[in-house]
């Protein structure tokens, strides 16, 4: 293992067991499965039957890829103590990376440790990481390698670690029609490129987003956000009382780029960053930049309102559209969630 792979997992399973072959998880009366090192959690997952199952992850690091089917409805997975360093789900595909059968790569959604399309899923007291890294592997040019990718409808995602470095966490929805929601609280969230991006409802509080040390002379060398939002979809990406710090040096991230695939070239990003303290890894002059120059973020719907911070200043007005008051009041999680309530006390 680099010391560069040591420091993306520090702190989090140091010391643990890791999984291997032992029996996959014990069965309680209560529709509770519980997974310890040296199990599975995919074979806990396959083993569910049904809606309304628990999944609980006993302190340990579990090294393989996790895929939660939509017929797993109001799936809870959690780990068995409060603290999300003591459970650790981690793999190392990357976009690039060939698969075993021969049969291609497995892409940017495919690269993900952790995958879920079931609806009315909590994820709570854990960690999903993907640490594949670009130093490891010169010779694959797909380097997006992605933590966890979800696209079920009312996913909900509480106080959980979220690891990798380019396309973290990919906020996706179930179809190219449907404005699937997705609710994150007291999460922490680390990457270099793109590293929250998608197309789903997200909608992000209290959360911490993390900019990492990146080994290259140019910049900016990356970017925090990269919504891809639906044309249609009122309501994109939204981040409050939040806050966003950097190991890198002053200045050397965007906030944010616009993503428009070529399976969407109708996207219309939108981005609302507020209440949120900014250090000042974020470009203060220059927050935003373009993906490509068919799509200027200018064109987008890219706003804050009331952050703080070194990385918050207004220098050039132009360039940190504000929301005005009238307007903030439309953006805040009961708007984006449409009615749907998630669980605060998780």
């Amino acid at each position: 293992m680099t010391l560069r792979r040591r420091t993306l997992l520090a702190g989090i399973a140091g010391g643990l067991v890791a999984a291997g072959a032992a029996p996959a998880f014990a069965l309680d009366r209560r529709r509770v499965l519980h997974v310890r090192p040296g199990g599975s959690v995919q074979a806990a997952v396959d083993a569910v039957d049904g809606s309304g199952w628990t999944i609980v992850v006993h302190p340990g690091t579990y090294r393989e890829v996790v895929n939660v089917p939509v017929e797993a409805a109001e799936l809870t997975l959690c780990g068995a103590t409060r603290d999300p360093r003591d459970v650790a789900i981690v793999y190392d595909n990357a976009n690039g990376t060939q698969k075993p059968d021969g049969s291609g790569t497995y892409g940017t959604a495919g690269s993900a440790t952790f995958t879920s399309a079931a609806p009315g899923l909590t994820v709570r007291d854990l960690t999903l990481a993907n640490d594949w890294l670009r130093a490891d592997h010169p010779e694959i040019t797909g380097t997006q390698a992605v933590a966890a990718y979800v696209t079920g409808d009312r996913s909900q995602f509480a106080h959980v670690r979220l690891l990798a470095h380019q396309d973290t966490l990919f906020v996706d929805t179930t179809a190219l029609d449907a404005f699937d929601r997705q609710f994150f609280s007291r999460c922490y969230i680390e990457g270099d490129v793109d590293f929250v991006f998608g197309r789903a409802t997200a909608v992000f509080t209290d959360c911490h987003f993390h900019t990492l040390q990146r080994d290259v002379a140019f910049t900016p060398k990356g970017m925090v956000f990269a919504p891809s939002t639906a044309r249609a979809n009122p309501h994109g990406i939204l981040a409050v009382r939040s806050r966003i710090t950097s190991g890198a040096e002053d200045a050397a991230y965007k906030l944010a780029r616009p993503w428009v695939p070529s399976y969407e070239t109708t996207a219309w990003p939108s981005l609302v960053v507020r209440d949120t303290r900014i250090g000042p890894g974020i470009d203060p002059v220059a927050p935003y930049t373009n993906m490509r120059d068919a799509y200027p973020w200018q064109s987008m719907r890219f706003h804050e309102y009331r952050n703080t911070g070194p990385g918050s200043v207004i220098t050039v007005p132009e360039n940190r559209p504000q929301l005005t008051p009238a307007e903030a009041a439309l953006h805040t999680p009961a708007t984006y969630l449409g009615g749907w309530e998630p669980v605060r006390s998780l």
